[in-house]
């Protein structure tokens, strides 16, 4: 059984320093939820206040509808699995799981029963008697699962749990952890500074910076529209044109910048005068002149091969070299370096934002 999550205007202070301001969100029952960020945005300051490790200095926070005021971690129906796991290294696998179980009373049979049927939901059957300290990376990461899941909680917290593994057991992971969370039904929340995790596994995601939520929304939507330049420069590779919006209509926005009059969607309706920067992915890119509203031409600096694709820089008007990717099997010539080169792109693939904030690079 699954519950809500109900962020009501939460502000978490320390001293003189915001953690967190006035983050109000709902997290659905049953929902896979992902806070993204990087270090020190506020994200796992909101896992802790949802847990009870921590009281909010103003808001609530409401689980399956219940103020959680005055209520500790361990009377809340929600279970934490921290980053670095906390296992036992010299109990058992089975004992591991089912200490939660043990601690509230709950008989041996009932305890082996339960340590059996999370077993082989982990993919770890008849594995019970091994010590933890024997298990590899990945089968330590659903033992801490299995162990949360034990106690049958409404909400599980997930504080970066992967973040100490190598890159393909990572990726493997995350499709482990998603398809857990499918079979279990509960509520996910999932703390990560990796937009792949986030956007791999989460149905919705809210992309943090300063303790400040910046936009929630499925992961598409997160990448294709986002709300805030931070959003646009911290998920996914992005190429930033700054400059000043010279005309703008219903669908699209053309800003003056230092490679001439380029055009994008203009979501957020800037209107003509308004400092703004268009966004084009990397992908959107075509090598080749297009319409000279969304022509760029400059020098190649460098390309790198990466298998499936090859990634072109060239020289930008800032410090950020222009990135451009393309696929493998494209008919285009890479351009050598020192080259003058064209690239294009779709409008409708470029996105117009308010001049603001971008993440670091």
């Amino acid at each position: 059984m699954s519950a809500g999550v109900e962020l009501d205007h939460i502000t978490v202070r320390f001293g003189q320093f915001t953690a967190v301001d006035d983050a109000t969100l709902d997290i659905r029952g049953g929902e896979f939820f992902s806070f993204l960020g990087p270090s020190g945005c506020g994200k796992t300051t909101i896992l802790r206040t949802v847990s009870g490790f921590l009281d909010p200095s103003q808001g609530k926070v409401r689980i399956g509808g219940q103020d959680m005021a005055g209520i500790g971690p361990n009377k809340r129906p929600t279970a934490l699995i921290f980053q670095n796991l906390a296992l036992f290294p010299l109990m058992t696998v089975a004992d591991n799981i089912t200490y939660g179980l043990r601690v509230r009373g709950v008989s041996k049979e009932e305890r082996r029963k339960r340590a059996g049927e999370l077993l082989d939901l982990i993919a770890l059957p008849g594995q019970g008697d091994k010590l933890v300290s024997e298990l590899s990376g990945g089968q330590k990461q659903r033992v801490a699962i299995a162990r949360a899941l034990a106690v049958q909680p409404k909400v599980l917290l997930l504080d970066e749990p992967l973040s100490a593994l190598d890159l393909k057991l990572r990726q493997h992971m995350r499709n482990e952890l998603r398809a857990i969370q499918q079979q279990v039904g509960i509520t996910f929340i999932y703390i990560t500074h990796d937009q792949g995790e986030a956007l791999t596994m989460s149905d919705r995601i809210a992309v943090m910076s300063d303790g400040v939520i910046q936009q929630v929304a499925d992961g598409k939507t997160v990448y294709d529209h986002p709300d805030t330049p931070f959003v646009a420069s911290f998920v996914g590779e992005n190429n930033p044109f700054a400059g000043k919006v010279v005309s703008a209509d219903g669908e699209h926005a053309a800003i003056e910048t230092a490679h001439g009059v380029l055009r994008g969607r203009n979501d957020r309706k800037l209107k003509a005068g308004d400092r703004a920067i268009l966004f084009v992915r990397p992908e959107s890119f075509r090598l080749g002149a297009g319409a000279s509203d969304a022509t760029i031409v400059s020098e190649t600096l460098s390309s790198a091969f990466e298998g499936n694709a090859t990634h072109v820089f060239l020289k930008g008007s800032t410090k950020k070299d222009i990135t451009v990717t393309v696929a493998r099997h494209g008919s285009h010539r890479i351009p050598a370096q020192g080259e003058a080169a064209a690239i294009h792109f779709d409008p409708s693939m470029g996105v117009v934002l308010p001049e603001g904030k971008m993440a670091r690079e």
